[in-house]
């Protein structure tokens, strides 16, 4: 039984996501983690460290970890995210990365898990470089009252988008305390859900803690994959 009022949380298994579950999970509320599975090639790596990140959480109140499923092959067809074939990678641009629709397709699902269940608001992680078109406060203001009005709720079910304001290294840094060795960033997961070393999100990853001042925790399958990309890059945030 879901607690009237619960916050569900949108969580990829990604370091912006748990650091935004985590937050939440510091106030009074209780929150539900929502995965929403697309049929992506990356999502069985996700749900194992989702699964082992979220025993870090401790005796905080959080719900079991609630999977979703929301098929998209059949709107994506031959793309990479379905087929595993050339991913974007450590020298690619960061808009070679975009999932058409992607949030539209989460929060249309978790919404009307929201809703059926007495949630108050959904969490989601963009930061402050994410310029995608289903990402702006516009969207995520428009998307909350279709919500409401399409469920029939007397309070608009929110959207809060904590982690906005800020950077990937902003992130890495409020989330050190964290278990962030046990997150998933990463296109080509390889043998052992191990992160690849050579993607775009591998990329960002490293460049992430390189930028924060803190010593990267995670095993990458190749160990040459650290890239020199300039800090003045954008650098896209993730669910």
């Amino acid at each position: 039984m879901m607690k009237p009022g619960s916050l569900c949380v949108l969580a990829s298994g990604g370091i912006d996501s748990a650091v935004a579950l985590a937050e939440a999970a510091q106030g009074a509320e209780s929150v539900i983690p929502i995965y929403v599975r697309s049929g992506l090639v990356w999502e069985r790596a996700e749900i194992y460290w989702l699964e082992r990140w979220l025993q870090t959480v401790g005796d905080r109140d959080v719900a079991r970890l609630e999977i979703l499923d929301l098929p998209v092959t059949d709107l994506y067809g031959e793309h990479w995210s379905v087929t595993g074939l050339d991913p974007p990678d450590d020298r690619s641009a960061d808009d070679a990365t975009y999932l058409p629709g992607r949030n539209i397709l989460l929060l249309a699902k978790a919404g009307v898990f929201a809703a059926a269940n007495g949630c108050r608001a959904i969490v989601l992680g963009p930061l402050a470089t994410n310029p995608f078109p289903d990402a702006t406060p516009t969207f995520f203001e428009a998307m909350a009252t279709a919500l409401g009005h399409g469920m029939g709720l007397d309070d608009r079910l929110k959207i809060e988008t904590p982690l906005v304001g800020l950077t990937k290294p902003e992130v890495v840094r409020r989330g050190a305390e964290y278990r962030l060795d046990l997150t998933f960033s990463c296109l080509d997961p390889k043998p052992e859900h191990q992160h690849c070393g050579a993607c775009n999100k591998c990329a960002e990853r490293q460049q992430g803690f390189r930028d924060a001042g803190i010593d990267d925790p995670t095993s990458y399958a190749t160990n040459d994959s650290v890239v020199s990309r300039s800090t003045s890059r954008r650098r896209r945030g993730s669910v």
